[in-house]
């Protein structure tokens, strides 16, 4: 795979974990359980953490890294609905919301392992996937509890 079209690869994944952050920080801010506000900042710094993995990736392969998600790529990573969600304060909403922006994080992740990166890169990539999908799975059996909770 040529250096670009791994950069490219990483600076989506970046803006991906930026997108998550802003989308978890929201979450975060529009909850009132203290247990799910902790959780939401913990998976936003988490994104944090993760973008600042990759960042150094893509300077040693010659580029400019990702610095910010975006509004217009927000939409197709999923977070683009979490504001208005949050205004209504619905619990099981927000992490319907969050469980979809996690959808698509885990569906970047998985569709840059499937290209030939170099070795240090997709071993970062797949132990980044697997923190991505243990937080999917959380988040997804929390919607799941609070939509039972609901019926």
């Amino acid at each position: 795979m040529a250096n670009q079209d791994v950069i490219s690869t990483l600076n989506n994944l970046i803006a991906t974990c930026k997108d998550g952050q802003n989308g978890f920080q929201e979450a975060a801010e529009g909850v009132e359980r203290s247990d799910l506000k902790s959780l939401f900042y913990e998976c936003s710094q988490q994104r944090s953490q993760l973008a600042g993995e990759l960042q150094p990736l893509v300077r040693e392969l010659g580029g400019d890294p990702e610095n910010t998600g975006s509004v217009a790529a927000a939409f197709h990573r999923g977070w683009i609905d979490i504001k208005s969600v949050v205004l209504g304060k619905d619990e099981t909403a927000i992490l319907n919301e969050c469980e979809r922006g996690e959808d698509v994080a885990l569906n970047a992740y998985k569709k840059a392992l499937e290209e030939t990166l170099p070795a240090n890169v997709n071993s970062v990539v797949q132990t980044q996937f697997n923190t991505v999908k243990a937080t999917h799975d959380k988040i997804r059996d929390l919607r799941d509890k609070s939509r039972a909770a609901n019926s």
